[in-house]
């Protein structure tokens, strides 16, 4: 199945002076699939993302791109794009002269690259010919985006694509990459917003300390986590709160917003089996649920489980 993978490594390392940055790291990204990438700040993830750009090698281990070895000189594979750090922009430019100079180095004639194509894919069609010296942080965001696109690349590599997004920027980026991946491009996402990432990927990977602690489905990650907190919010939350401390597994542990008199909402921990068994027993109480969510995602709650076991055991 390696034919079907845009990016596979295999105990990759990577070292700056005394630093491992990474250590012994595995990865599979598959075609079509947007892969998250996640892990606190120094876990590795921007060495990572540099190495599948070609903006650094690794010092052991083996790496391929769209199933083809990366060798050892510093060059973006075939088929690759994106950025780390933020994307690089000329500020006395506007949008439009940045994407045409970035095709005119590649060797592309700006008039027949699709520059009005994507910009308009990233909604920046109205402010095409402002210089970007002005553009918010969300807005140099998409251009990125955008200068990454005219590639057409098969593995798109995005470092914190959603900074400085308002949510109709954030809405568009997702179309965007969402469009990608069902035609076939591998994504790459590193992101802190655990939101878009249970939004997007359909896999991650999560660093510590330059490590692997887990990689796999979203499914697997929030079936294989600790008890969460689940907000609850039924038609009788008395008769809920009675049925929650009688049902096996489940525990009661606050009242949220407990301080107003017409508070609503309990607060329950539990594993995913004992919620189903709860959920059941409402309904045949003839509840009506209103509300079911967990207080802190099953990713958040993953992640920092698997980040600070990885911290403690260094």
């Amino acid at each position: 199945m390696d034919t079907l993978l845009a990016a596979r490594a295999r105990g990759i390392t990577k070292c700056f002076g005394d630093v491992v940055a990474l250590d012994g790291i595995d990865l599979d990204v598959a075609q079509g699939q947007i892969h998250g990438l996640v892990g606190p700040n120094g876990a590795g993830k921007t060495t990572l993302l540099g190495l599948l750009l070609g903006l650094a090698v690794a010092d052991s281990g083996r790496l391929e791109i769209l199933g083809t070895p990366v060798g050892r000189a510093l060059a973006a594979p075939d088929g690759v794009a994106g950025f780390v750090d933020g994307p690089g922009l000329y500020p006395s430019l506007t949008a439009r002269q940045n994407l045409a100079a970035l095709a005119a180095l590649r060797g592309h004639d700006a008039r027949t690259t699709g520059i009005d194509d994507v910009l308009d894919q990233v909604g920046l069609t109205d402010v095409a010919d402002d210089r970007t010296r002005g553009f918010s942080l969300g807005m140099r965001q998409r251009l990125g985006l955008a200068a990454a696109l005219l590639t057409k690349p098969r593995l798109l590599v995005l470092d914190e694509p959603s900074n400085g997004l308002d949510p109709a920027g954030k809405k568009q980026v997702h179309g965007v990459l969402n469009r990608l991946a069902s035609d076939g491009t591998g994504v790459v996402l590193s992101s802190h917003r655990m939101d878009d990432l249970e939004a997007l990927c359909s896999e991650v990977t999560i660093l510590a300390t330059g490590r692997v602690v887990f990689s796999g489905p979203l499914s697997k990650l929030a079936a294989e986590n600790r008890e969460l907190d689940y907000r609850l919010l039924t038609s009788d939350p008395e008769a809920a709160r009675r049925l929650a401390a009688d049902t096996p597994g489940i525990r009661v542990v606050d009242d949220a917003g407990a301080a107003r008199k017409d508070a609503q909402v309990i607060v329950v921990r539990a594993l995913l089996p004992a919620l189903d068994e709860l959920v059941v027993r409402l309904v045949h109480a003839g509840l009506a649920l209103r509300e079911l969510a967990p207080v802190v995602s099953p990713l958040e709650a993953a992640f920092l489980a698997l980040t600070e076991q990885q911290e403690a055991g260094r």
